[in-house]
């Protein structure tokens, strides 16, 4: 049951995430007239048939804004902390996700054999 909720939310975050913009307008389109008569800048002047178009631009920018914020956050995910053990003390260091190679002999034990074994062929 608590694996079904918690499947429920990370989807439904991951749909507002990603529609962010829709939602804006799917809101903008809801309250059109109480954006127009009370929120929009320009409601003293009717003839530039704003509507609340101003609004409505102001919101789209904020969630653009807070998207490209979130891009920058998962950016800044993308370092970790290593830490290095030396006798003891411990130290952490910021680096970018990498490979580190590491010396690595490539010796075949003696109790093997060289040859990869292939079963007995019938007829």
């Amino acid at each position: 049951m608590l694996q079904r909720i918690t499947a429920y939310l990370l989807i439904f975050s991951l749909i507002t995430a990603n529609f962010s913009r829709f939602f804006v307008y799917a809101g903008f389109e809801m309250n059109r007239n109480y954006i127009a008569a009370k929120l929009c800048e320009n409601r003293d002047k009717p003839w530039m048939h704003c509507d609340g178009k101003c609004y409505f631009m102001k919101k789209i920018k904020q969630a653009e804004d807070k998207q490209a914020s979130d891009e920058r956050q998962s950016q800044k995910s993308l370092y970790q902390e290593v830490y290095v053990i030396s006798s003891t003390d411990v130290k952490f260091h910021s680096s970018l996700l990498q490979v580190i190679s590491t010396p690595y002999l490539k010796t075949v034990p003696a109790d093997r054999p060289v040859t990869i074994f292939r079963p007995p062929q019938l007829g």
